[in-house]
């Protein structure tokens, strides 16, 4: 593992900020890319991104001092501001928020709107931030495996108590690659004639599908019925998003009848 890959000096580059940091110029570019295809000023891409940022980082950890309250409690600065621990879907819920309120009240734009624009550099996101989850070595790995392409965290900033010669799964890996190919998927169908808030309800439903798949190799504990909080999670989201297709099939399908009708 390599959780700093440069010191220059009182200056240090950690591997996990500087994957995080690519993330959102990567975010940000898609997006931009986006706005513009459908007609809108490409530099709103930056604004948006940060107030994602912002939005994410925070909702990331606040999901996680609710989560692990014990831990919160016996060291608030520590979980408050280490650099580990960041719990995606709270800054996937965080940051949804931040873009919707910013892009609502600053530049007038539907929430589903912008969010189809954003879902595809949001997967591409959360697959380059799991990079730096794996060369970090945050606690993200799977459990011990004998597959051959299983690793060891020797250097992680996570403790790592495995004795020599075990290997885990390196789900950061797994979930690089699953989230680089949903991004791949949503930006190919996102031209096609759809309602809005097509794109993103599908990258609700193909993350989610991933993570809880993920999971089953992780090493979290299960929270009830042998699943854990993100499976549950997962299962949320999922939910939401074949609620968000429904929903907007069914108004498309009404219009379409009202339109008949008034001929």
């Amino acid at each position: 593992m390599h959780p700093i890959i440069l010191r220059l000096g009182p200056l240090t580059i950690y591997s996990f900020g500087l994957m995080m940091a690519l993330a959102f110029l990567a975010a940000a570019y898609l997006l931009g890319k986006e706005l513009e295809r459908k007609g809108y000023d490409s530099e709103i891409a930056s604004s948006l991104v940060l107030w994602a940022a912002v939005g994410g980082l925070g909702g990331a950890r606040l999901w996680l001092v609710v989560a692990d309250w014990q831990r919160f409690l016996a060291d608030p600065w520590g979980a408050l501001f280490s650099g580990a621990g960041f719990v995606w879907y709270g800054g996937l819920l965080g940051g949804a928020v931040a873009v919707g309120w910013a892009a609502k009240h600053y530049y007038n734009l539907d929430f589903l709107r912008i969010a189809d624009s954003v879902a595809p550099g949001l997967a591409l996101a959360h697959g380059i931030g799991r990079i730096g989850c794996q060369l970090a070595g945050d606690g993200d790995w799977g459990s011990v495996t004998t597959l051959p392409w299983g690793m060891a965290y020797e250097n992680a900033i996570i403790g790592w108590d495995y004795p020599p010669g075990v290997v885990v799964h390196p789900t950061p890996i797994y979930e690089t690659v699953i989230y680089f190919v949903i991004a791949g998927l949503l930006w190919s169908w996102r031209t096609r004639e759809q309602p809005e808030g097509t794109t993103f309800a599908r990258y609700l439903i193909l993350s989610a599908i991933a993570r809880f798949l993920v999971e089953f190799v992780r090493i979290n504990q299960a929270l009830w019925l042998d699943l854990t909080a993100a499976q549950w999670t997962s299962v949320v989201l999922a939910l939401v998003g074949v609620g968000i297709l429904f929903s907007i099939r069914r108004t498309a399908t009404e219009v379409v009848a009202a339109t008949s009708q008034n001929r």
